[in-house]
């Protein structure tokens, strides 16, 4: 259970992180956000940031090993890369609209899962 835990947070995480890092190339598409300034975006980006970390520290804590859960370092790690990855296509996809998925895009989840493979291979 705490290893569904764990990625469920890492999930709600990677939103917001991909939000925070890559929400505001967008802001230019929303009118009551274009005329921002630097200083604006920053500030907006740290107060999303806030949120990715609530959820994150909590889904490292929660999943070490050392404090009772079932990932080590290394597969925490493993698990947060594969997510954040996932999580930027889809919303980059699915809500920003700047991409299509190509073949080599799914030909790099492939290797991300046989890296996820390899990781957890004892």
């Amino acid at each position: 259970m705490k290893g569904l835990y764990t990625i469920l947070l890492l999930i709600l995480s990677n939103v917001f992180m991909t939000f925070a890092w890559y929400g505001h190339l967008h802001f230019k598409k929303l009118s009551l956000l274009q005329h921002l300034g630097l200083w604006s975006v920053v500030l907006i980006s740290w107060g999303l940031a806030l949120f990715e970390y609530i959820f994150q520290v909590p889904a490292n804590k929660i999943g070490f090993q050392e404090n009772g859960g079932p990932f080590s370092l290394i597969q925490l790690k493993t698990i947060q890369e594969v997510i954040s990855l996932t999580v930027f296509a889809i919303i980059s996809v699915y809500v920003f609209k700047s991409d299509k998925l190509a073949w080599n895009h799914l030909l790099g989840f492939v290797f991300l899962v046989l890296a996820v493979y390899f990781i957890f291979k004892k």
